[in-house]
């Protein structure tokens, strides 16, 4: 006889889920805990896009691109206008495409800032190269890996994606209209693309939204535009998330 904790058998089985689900509770929180992590600025975005002339999804914009520049520009904010412990971290998923351009950025500036949630998948995805190994965080559960997400997120920018984009970006704005995350800023990025996907306006006239919960997002176009409100909106929140008092 062995330990219950020692038989893998065991431990991979269904009865022992809620341990493995737990583990991606406390090992990430143990190491952001130590790491003293906890302003992520979260980038999201398809997997699929790759740089310009080499995209099969929109060779007409080049995101991978921009999001790099992001995401560099917001390390170049950070490390100028905050000191040790306070610093702002690129979250992403870890992958390729527009998260590898994320944290590309990130790393192009500091790569002790560039982490990465990655999620085991069938056919995709591996962590990309631009993940400090010290943030690299593998989970198994997408919901455990959400949590962390929501748990750091001090701003959310998304890029074009797919289904998992979509998933992600409904559930934080869920989250925040109904007052169980925080305010933060929130970016759509490429007006387009989010035009031609989803008309935001149909849901305030068939009364399925309040008018004002178009106001949980920014349509940004460019990298300049999308620096300048998160900048704006990041000044004018105490670290907590909520908004400074007027």
């Amino acid at each position: 006889m062995s330990n219950a904790y020692t038989d893998p058998e065991f431990m991979l089985g269904e009865e022992a889920r809620p341990l493995r689900i737990l583990s991606e509770y406390i090992e990430p929180r143990t190491r952001l805990m130590q790491l003293n992590v906890h302003n992520g600025l979260i980038f999201w975005g398809s997997a699929r896009l790759r740089p310009h002339g080499s995209d099969p999804v929109d060779d007409s914009v080049d995101y991978y691109a921009q999001a790099q520049e992001l995401a560099r520009r917001m390390m170049d904010w950070t490390m100028a206008s905050h000191g040790h412990g306070e610093h702002y971290y690129v979250c992403t998923g870890g992958g390729p495409g527009v998260m590898e351009a994320a944290n590309r950025g990130a790393a192009d500036v500091n790569p002790e800032l560039s982490m990465g949630l990655n999620i085991e998948l069938p056919h995709e995805q591996g962590t990309n190269a631009w993940v400090h190994e010290r943030l690299n965080f593998e989970f198994h559960y997408f919901f455990m890996r959400k949590f962390w997400f929501m748990n750091i997120a001090k701003a959310l920018i998304i890029f074009p994606g797919g289904f998992g984009t979509m998933d992600e970006l409904f559930e934080m704005l869920t989250l925040i209209q109904t007052g169980k995350q925080p305010r933060i800023p929130v970016v759509l990025y490429g007006h387009d693309f989010w035009r031609r996907l989803i008309d935001f306006d149909v849901f305030v006239e068939l009364g399925l939204i309040a008018e004002d919960d178009l106001e949980l997002f920014y349509q940004a176009d460019t990298v300049d535009d999308a620096y300048d409100f998160l900048t704006r909106a990041l000044d004018d929140q105490v670290p907590d998330g909520r908004r400074k008092q007027a």
